[in-house]
């Protein structure tokens, strides 16, 4: 059978009694047909756009609820079935070179500093942020202008100084335990400057909100099924072949996406040089294999210092999920992605397979 999302209730039904079980308890799948009646005055265009006006007056939907999490998403073949646009924009580069020489060229004198200092690695240095998502919020500023310049052992460097700056931030206020480390890359992924560059916070009382339901979901998960979320979850996409090979984590492609071609990676200690890496070579994968141009990365962190929660089984994990092309007027953002449940284009077997053939290789 054809490994895509369509055909997701009959791919989780062909896979082994233990795994099949596994993927019921965290998966809730649905197929439906969504259909319409075009005049005849519309079908020259559907042809054109779709191949055929059959392909559009039966449209196959299959809506995946996480159960654990109560993430969903909506696929619809019609819109899955499409290639997957892997072109790079010449005219993006150019624009991205023409603003070479702004402040974050020359950080130490063109952004503040915290009030601990800077962190300089071998690949950026910290600046505070001018306009603060909470009471410490830096920037990590790569010394490569181009923010799509990536190579592994780059954003392994980026990852070692947020993780720096949130040791220095510790040191600083010992509340401020919780660290949330992301990478708005490009304007359409929310990035204000073109200039490569991340961003990292320390918050206090708790985590984030986002993080701190992830951390009550696995906890529920285990008390009860006597099994750790985190492991199943990788073990399901692994087995329906959205497993993507990388040394020392789990890396594959959501079931759930909140946008077009989420990964996620579940590595161990933050510190670990194979998770950095890994994530390293997904971006770079990314941008030279899917043609993404702008994305938003975000690292799920333990607490940096002691807390009254069982974090103890929580891991570092990892979101990467594609915003489109930088020239799309369109915002990939509305109102059932906010306030109902995502709905995606891309096929995450497709995406598995492309990562999976160019990392194997």
């Amino acid at each position: 059978m054809e490994r895509k999302i369509t055909n997701l209730e009959a791919l989780i039904s062909d896979l082994s009694p233990a795994d099949r079980a596994l993927a019921e308890r965290i998966f809730d799948v649905s197929t439906t047909t969504g259909r319409l009646d075009p005049p005849e005055a519309m079908h020259a265009w559907i042809e054109k756009s779709f191949g055929s006006v059959d392909h559009v007056t039966a449209q196959r939907i299959v809506k995946v609820t996480n159960r654990i999490t109560l993430e969903g998403t909506l696929f619809n073949e019609l819109r899955a079935s499409r290639p997957l646009d892997t072109g790079i924009s010449l005219d993006l580069d150019r624009e991205i070179a023409a603003t070479e020489g702004d402040p974050f060229c020359h950080p130490k004198d063109g952004t503040p500093a915290d009030v601990f200092g800077r962190v300089r690695g071998e690949h950026a240095t910290t600046a505070s942020n001018v306009a603060k998502y909470d009471g410490f919020h830096g920037v990590i500023v790569f010394d490569d202008h181009n923010p799509l310049h990536l190579t592994p052992e780059k954003v392994s460097g980026y990852v070692s100084v947020g993780l720096q700056w949130g040791r220095k931030a510790l040191e600083a206020d010992p509340e401020a335990r919780y660290p949330f480390l992301m990478w708005n890359c490009l304007w359409r992924a929310g990035g204000s400057i073109i200039h490569g560059h991340a961003q990292v916070t320390a918050t206090r009382g708790s985590h984030y909100p986002k993080v701190e339901r992830l951390l009550r979901n696995a906890s529920g998960y285990k008390l009860e099924y006597g099994s750790d979320y985190f492991e199943d979850l990788a073990r399901i996409h692994e087995s329906l072949g959205l497993g993507i090979p990388l040394e020392g984590v789990h890396a594959f492609a959501s079931l759930s996406p909140i946008k077009e071609k989420e990964l996620v990676v579940i590595g161990g200690d933050p510190e670990d040089a194979f998770l950095s890496r890994a994530v390293g070579a997904l971006l770079q994968d990314y941008v030279g294999a899917l043609g993404v141009r702008a994305f938003n990365v975000a690292f799920y962190m333990p607490p940096l210092g002691p807390t009254q929660e069982d974090w103890s089984n929580f891991p570092t994990v990892v979101y990467i999920v594609d915003r489109g092309d930088p020239a799309n007027r369109t915002s990939d953002f509305g109102a059932m992605e906010l306030y109902a449940a995502s709905v995606v284009a891309s096929d995450p077997f497709r995406v598995a397979a492309v990562l999976h053939d160019n990392l194997s290789t």
